[in-house]
């Protein structure tokens, strides 16, 4: 009964071990491809970067290898286990600065003198017998603590401490609940690890980790580490973020019920089938793959049915109508392909019912008129639905039945209103419905007439709703720039400003990402919309100065300095629409003030489309500098007046800021 219970607790350790690193290195990836710009999650990435390594090794070790590559495992193991403490109080460190206390130099040195100690334990550990000694037990071979080993036992002690007191430092710094709660979390959250790979084993004598309580414990460890490794992920999320709380936690809860979730219980199916000499009258070898699909598909559908419900219980529980208009709204709109493709197929059915070959769907406007659609090779040319666009409205009006056809050259067109028009309200062309005239005269039967009507109301329909969309896009295109209250800039009032960071706090650098997206918001919505009348630009103080020569009328300033930007990347010398000199000029005159579509602006340039777009970004950001530096120049020739910058920047240019401004805080420094 002992060996049964023994073997089941050690298939229970490897099984445990392997779900660590699972945990371990998917947390160590999702920091790697989000944030990495962020002190706290640099560092937090080498601690789990410990973890993992060394419970990899718990894992190799558990497939049982020769003596010879069991020894230089453990040996190896060491490179997590040294590191530890470094990477421990490298992140307490990182947990201070973001604070608002970084190091002026001591606290630094210290982590490069940590990471230097390490690194000689690493050696000792791998190349002699001072540090550890390995003893053959058995098939195993146990590791005993050496002579220097109670040196690093006090290393390690004297840096965990210190690094639990750095994070208390930074908890007393928190201004908000949800801040100091958070950094409780990680206070005790972080220890966890560490002390979930310390080597305890080498001061017990050989033989006795594998003893039932041995075994017993490494598994009640190896399983505070598994949730405290979860619980880490947590806090350590909102660290250089610049999405909202919310975002933060639906994706950490997506990608730890969707990635480490399904990884461990894939592993668990493999290592407790493998062992096993038939499942339900099969051979367990031959059930195992049917075993582990199985188990992935169903814990699949389980976290498909079950993610919207725990996403409202734990991240949306006050605001479930938000949520549902939100989801609503997402469910509801189309991408502009989309839309083209439902119209593509009800032109090709109404071509296939009709017997014709070709059809099309026009849109008209009082300005403007353009295919949108078509199916068959012989479709109008745009030069001809320009010259003759009023010809067609005419044509339009001319009806007074729902739906009714006119012949226009060699096709058939029926009138497109909008379905937007109340019951009382009058309606709205928006377009024509075109297909390839097949008589002289129209000849529709009746059912064709029924049928015509069904495809006409489809096309009225989609039509409008790209219409409604298109507003909709160039609405938030507008609006969202403008927004720019972030999770970074957020943090700014969750912690006890800095011992220097009153001039900081006072003249915030601009956010140049942040700006340019505003510059290009207004660029795009030049002649009105409100990425120009409700733009964070409108506070430029030269800006303002120009309001005087355009009538007090913000929005008209604002153009006004936007055309003195776009001006000044103006060469000198006579036009040339192909010469490089004149590409970035000529872009921001057709694209934005002419409002010229990209498919005519890129032939009378010489460009290819994605070239164009490319150097259109280009020529944006230029006109964002060229307004940063009139800002500047109207700043500097007006004492007095503060320099608009509204927005944070990101992580370095804050740091500079602190580490020259004003001084110390009562908190003290390191």
């Amino acid at each position: 009964m002992d060996g049964l219970l023994n073997t089941l607790l050690i298939l229970l350790n490897e099984t445990l071990a392997a779900a660590i690193v699972v945990v371990a290195a998917s947390l160590l990836l999702y920091n790697l491809t989000r944030n990495l710009h962020d002190r706290v999650t640099r560092a937090s990435s080498i601690l789990l970067a410990c973890v993992t390594f060394a419970y990899l090794v718990d894992v190799f070790v558990s497939m049982e290898p020769s003596r010879l590559a069991y020894e230089m495992a453990l040996r190896l193991q060491w490179v997590g286990i040294a590191f530890m403490p470094a990477a421990m109080f490298h992140l307490s460190d990182a947990l201070l600065a973001t604070t608002g206390l970084p190091s002026r130099g001591r606290r630094k040195r210290i982590g490069w003198l940590l990471y230097g100690i390490s690194a000689m334990f690493l050696l000792l550990a791998a190349f002699s017998n001072s540090l550890i000694r390995p003893e053959p037990y058995d098939q195993f071979v146990s590791i005993r603590a050496s002579t220097v080993f109670p040196v690093y036992t006090a290393y390690f002690a004297v840096a965990v401490l210190v690094s639990f007191y750095n994070t208390q430092r930074a908890r007393q710094r928190c201004l908000t609940r949800n801040t100091r709660r958070r950094m409780g979390y990680l206070q005790f959250a972080m220890l966890t690890p560490a002390l979930g790979i310390f080597p305890f084993s080498v001061l017990i004598s050989p033989g006795q980790e594998f003893s039932f309580l041995g075994l017993a414990l490494v598994n009640i460890a190896n399983i505070i580490v598994i949730l405290m490794l979860l619980f880490l992920a947590y806090p350590l999320s909102f660290f250089g973020s610049r999405i909202p709380d919310r975002v933060v936690k639906v994706e950490l809860l997506r990608f730890l019920m969707r990635g480490p979730a399904t990884g461990m219980l894939a592993l668990a199916t493999i290592l407790f089938i493998t062992p096993a000499t038939r499942v339900l009258g099969l051979p367990g070898q031959d059930f195992l793959p049917f075993a582990v699909v199985a188990v992935v598909l169903l814990w699949q559908w389980f976290t498909a049915l079950a993610l919207p419900f725990i996403e409202r219980r734990l991240v949306y529980p006050d605001d479930d109508d938000q949520l549902e208009r939100l989801q609503d709204l997402s469910e509801r709109l189309l991408t502009r392909t989309d839309l083209l493709q439902l119209l593509e197929a009800n032109l090709s059915a109404a071509c296939d019912y009709l017997r014709v070959n070709t059809a099309f769907v026009a849109n008209l406007s009082d300005a403007d008129a353009e295919i949108v659609s078509s199916v068959g090779p012989t479709r109008p040319t745009t030069s001809l639905l320009l010259d003759e666009r009023e010809i067609l409205r005419e044509l339009a009006a001319s009806t007074g039945d729902e739906v009714a056809m006119h012949k226009w050259h060699s096709y058939w067109v029926a009138p497109l209103y909008s379905t937007r028009a109340g019951d009382d309200g009058p309606q709205s062309l928006i377009g024509v419905l075109g297909v390839q005239a097949r008589a002289s005269e129209i000849d529709l039967l009746p059912d064709e007439w029924q049928m015509l009507r069904l495809y006409v109301r489809r096309a009225e329909q989609t039509l409008d709703d790209m219409r409604l969309q298109g507003e909709i896009v160039a609405a938030l295109e507008g609006l969202l720039p403008q927004i720019n209250l972030t999770r970074t800039s957020a943090a700014e009032v969750e912690y006890k400003p800095g011992r220097r960071a009153t001039l900081a706090a006072a003249m915030p650098p601009v956010d140049r990402e942040l700006f340019s997206e505003q510059v290009k918001a207004a660029l795009k919505q030049y002649w009105g919309g409100p990425g120009l009348t409700s733009s964070r630009l409108l506070e430029l103080n030269v800006v303002r100065a120009a309001l005087d020569e355009n009538e007090q009328n913000p929005a008209r300033a604002l153009r006004a300095v936007l055309t003195r930007a776009i001006e000044n990347q103006r060469p000198e010398g006579d036009r040339k629409m192909v010469s490089p000199e004149w590409t970035l000029y000529n872009i921001l005159e057709l694209r934005f003030i002419k409002k010229a579509k990209v498919r005519e602006v890129a032939p009378r340039l010489a460009l290819s489309e994605p070239d164009l777009y490319r150097k259109q970004n280009l020529a944006i950001q230029n006109v964002a500098d060229t307004l940063l530096r009139l800002e500047q120049e109207y700043v500097e020739s007006h004492p007095g007046v503060d320099l608009y910058s509204p927005m944070q920047t990101d992580e370095n240019e804050n740091q500079l800021a602190i580490e020259t401004s004003a001084p110390a805080n009562r908190d003290g420094s390191a």
